[in-house]
């Protein structure tokens, strides 16, 4: 009997210390789990920074998701559509984001939060986390592309980017005459998408007329003077072979390799490169020299007389619906992007600021001294169609706008209209 007892006492205690342990446990401060998607360490060092300046309220981890940004549109969606609870924060590509808003996947942002973190940030990236007019996620990093040029070549054709607007036709004509390579995507990717947007924004059209819309309503905008413009210039430049012999297979890394050979001319693409080819040329496998041959522009124009809207890119914070601190999230959402760690963000790990504040910062403009063409490049930018079909009209502009050289303005935006669409009303398979 008395052994007995020791045991049922033994037992007891036990329950009660794990009891106690499961009230300290709840009692204690939420930990609040970050999707991030992989860079260099820069988000879990926010995260970090964030968990301290929390004072106890709250602490902060990470979980990273897949590297490519399609993989986790699909992770991140099938765990919302479970009602995941342990998605607090979430770090989003911006077109995907309608997709994840309209079925009420991301938590509403308060008024007064969505004011404060829209305060001094570039249009653009207030453009990107907007759906039906309302802010659903809180812009974090923006990124936009440049036109990049080798200033010899631009000298050599007449040309001074950093003082007046250049187009597409001048510096395809600089090329061709010069024998150079055109720096452009012409992979069957996402690349690709971005410059036909960029193209078609530039040209004062839209991809798709009625973003909103039921799918089997959505009306695109490929068969106009935009669009028709577009595909004369990527076809031009496929057929004549001015972006080299490797266009079809060209994505952003390819084409700075080609940028940086002694064939190289004009390109179009993001600021990591600034900050690659410096690293190349202190690890010594590219000639000093390069740097102080390399320029920065805004994005070509394609019409001398419309200003250019280059391509938007970047990350914005999503909140996720199910979390059980969605308060907390929203505050530690306003840390992560506090114009300071934004500034960090960016001089460590290139990935340019939401806020126009975090550009004067010291080491911020010591590391990119392009900075204030970044700034400028994304008040005008133009995100890539904000709508919940995203990747029905992304996957389907790839399909029929790909390779570049069989691209034709007579034929090809009626072709891509007629297949999105297709798809889109459940005609077609992508």
């Amino acid at each position: 009997m008395r052994r007995r007892n020791r045991g049922m006492a033994a037992t007891a205690a036990l329950a009660l210390a794990l009891t106690l342990a499961a009230c300290a446990s709840e009692s204690g401060p939420p930990t609040l789990t970050w999707y991030i998607n992989p860079d260099n360490g820069g988000q879990v060092e926010i995260a970090s920074r964030c968990t301290e300046a929390a004072e106890g309220e709250y602490r902060i981890t990470t979980e990273v998701l897949p590297r490519d940004a399609a993989s986790q549109r699909e992770q991140l969606a099938r765990r919302l559509a479970a009602k995941d609870s342990s998605i607090d924060i979430m770090s989003l590509d911006p077109p995907f984001i309608p997709e994840l808003a309209e079925p009420g996947f991301l938590a509403p942002i308060p008024d007064d939060v969505a004011e404060a973190v829209t305060a001094d940030v570039v249009q653009g990236a207030i453009d990107g986390a907007t759906w039906r007019d309302e802010l659903v996620a809180i812009p974090f990093w923006a990124n936009t592309q440049l036109l990049w040029y080798r200033k010899s070549v631009a000298e050599k054709a007449g040309l001074d980017p950093s003082k007046e607007p250049v187009t597409w036709q001048q510096i395809m004509d600089a090329a061709a005459e010069q024998g150079k390579v055109l720096g452009v995507q012409g992979a069957k990717a996402e690349s690709l998408t971005v410059w036909i947007n960029a193209l078609v924004e530039s040209a004062g059209g839209h991809i798709i007329e009625n973003p909103e819309a039921p799918a089997d309503e959505v009306e695109l905008g490929l068969e106009s003077d935009a669009g028709r413009a577009a595909a004369e210039i990527i076809g031009t430049i496929g057929r004549e072979g001015l972006g080299g012999a490797g266009l079809p297979t060209a994505d952003e890394n390819a084409t700075m390799t080609v940028f940086q050979r002694d064939n190289g001319s004009f390109m179009v693409n993001w600021p990591f490169v600034w900050s690659a080819t410096n690293a190349a040329v202190e690890d010594g496998t590219l000639d000093a020299d390069l740097v102080d041959d390399i320029g920065w522009a805004i994005y070509p124009r394609v019409d001398e007389g419309t200003e250019a809207r280059p391509p938007y890119g970047g990350i914005n914070l999503g909140i996720g619906a199910f979390s059980a601190h969605v308060d907390f999230a929203l505050a530690a959402a306003q840390c992560i992007v506090s114009p300071e760690n934004q500034a960090y963000y960016f001089a460590t790990n290139g990935n340019p600021p939401a806020s126009t504040k975090a550009y004067d910062d010291e080491a911020v403009q010591e590391a990119f001294p392009m900075a204030d063409v970044i700034r400028e490049s994304l008040e005008n930018a133009a995100p890539r169609p904000q709508t919940p079909y995203y990747n029905e009209v992304s996957t389907g502009l790839q399909e029929t706008w790909h390779p570049p050289a069989s691209v034709d303005p007579e034929t090809t935006p009626t072709t891509s209209t007629d297949f999105i669409t297709a798809v889109l009303r459940g005609e077609a398979l992508l």
